[in-house]
């Protein structure tokens, strides 16, 4: 088969690779339809997170299971089923809990010991427990393949934000980042009621998307002073809402900051470049700091049935679709910011 492969920042490939077998009872085979590239793909590639040659790409796919292990017992060969980007096996304590990214049998998918989800065929390990089989009336909808792909990671993401940072009906919501993750917070914090989302990003083109997510107000961050001091205008003293989804020094820096008194900042950007956090800063204001990975296996079915009632999608941040073997020019893209995100088709 083909899949994707990292060889150095800055140079992934697709390569003739063994097929994957099953390997377990409880393992099945998955035939990917559709892939995209995550934000997260870009700290390995950028040099960020250290990655090794040889180390396959991806995690984020939607397909189709093509054989299934003996121990399968809730999926058929044939089934359209998305894939969250970590498995699980759905039945342990934290799984039960909702917090199915730590499960005591959690995985990534690629890396240096399991197939990406950037390649034409993917061993899924705990089945039953990690795949979500795809509902009518979106089975069989060629039209819905791409709005079902990022419900494997940015939509699930950017609602998470929203759970960790309290979002109910009243309050008003902030989201740090316009980038996909933050693009779907925008989406997360209106699933959940807030009366007010303010968007924080510095592409013009991306904050057009989040006012048509139902962001009410959109503020261009190249100016963090500036920022902090329009939201505080404009909420009174600050959001009781703040929705961060970048993950550097800066961006979680301006969340804390525009959090009011009592507030909560609810974080999912992958935190690789925050070496710190003003607790003293959050302990003078009763600020609370919540957020995490997360678990989108959780937040799937609910997202899926929102998207066969006609629920918005959020399609509009796939801004680039390319056959999986342009991998590499999808890569270049959304490392250059050209590309918010790039969806790979891989087969129909």
């Amino acid at each position: 088969m083909r899949a994707g492969i990292f060889h150095a920042p800055g140079n992934v490939s697709v390569e003739t690779v063994p097929d994957p077998t099953i390997e377990q009872p409880t393992d099945a085979i998955v035939r990917v339809r559709r892939a995209t590239v995550c934000g997260s793909d870009l700290w390995s590639y950028r040099g960020v997170t250290k990655w090794e040659d040889g180390w396959r790409t991806g995690h984020e796919f939607i397909g189709v299971v093509e054989e299934a292990g003996p121990g399968v017992r809730d999926l058929e060969c044939g089934d359209e089923v998305v894939a969250p980007f970590s498995y699980c096996d759905n039945t342990c304590e934290f799984c039960r809990a909702g917090v199915q990214t730590s499960c005591v049998h959690a995985g990534f998918w690629g890396g240096n010991h399991d197939d990406g989800g950037q390649g034409e065929f993917v061993r899924v390990p705990m089945a039953d427990g990690t795949l979500v089989r795809v509902p009518e009336p979106l089975a069989g909808d060629l039209s819905k393949l791409a709005a079902l792909a990022l419900i494997t990671d940015v939509v699930p993401t950017g609602h998470h934000a929203a759970v960790r940072a309290g979002v109910r009906p009243g309050v008003t919501a902030v989201v740090v980042g316009d980038g996909a993750v933050g693009l779907c917070a925008v989406l997360g914090a209106r699933r959940l009621g807030a009366e007010r989302v303010i968007a924080v990003g510095h592409h013009a083109g991306r904050l057009e998307i989040a006012r048509d997510f139902g962001a009410d107000a959109i503020v261009d961050a190249r100016d963090d002073e500036a920022v902090v001091a329009r939201v505080h205008e404009e909420t009174s003293g600050g959001a009781q809402c703040v929705l961060e989804a970048v993950g550097t020094q800066p961006s979680m820096n301006l969340a804390i900051n525009l959090a009011r008194p009592g507030g909560t900042v609810g974080f999912v950007g992958v935190p690789h470049t925050v070496g710190a956090i003003d607790l003293r800063q959050l302990f003078s204001n009763n600020v609370s700091l919540a957020g995490g990975v997360a678990p989108a296996r959780a937040y799937i079915p609910l997202l899926l049935d929102e998207l066969a009632a006609g629920g918005h999608d959020a399609t509009p941040v796939l801004d680039m679709t390319v056959p999986l073997d342009r991998l590499g020019d999808g890569f270049v893209a959304m490392d250059g910011r050209t590309a918010i995100k790039v969806l790979l088709e891989v087969s129909d």
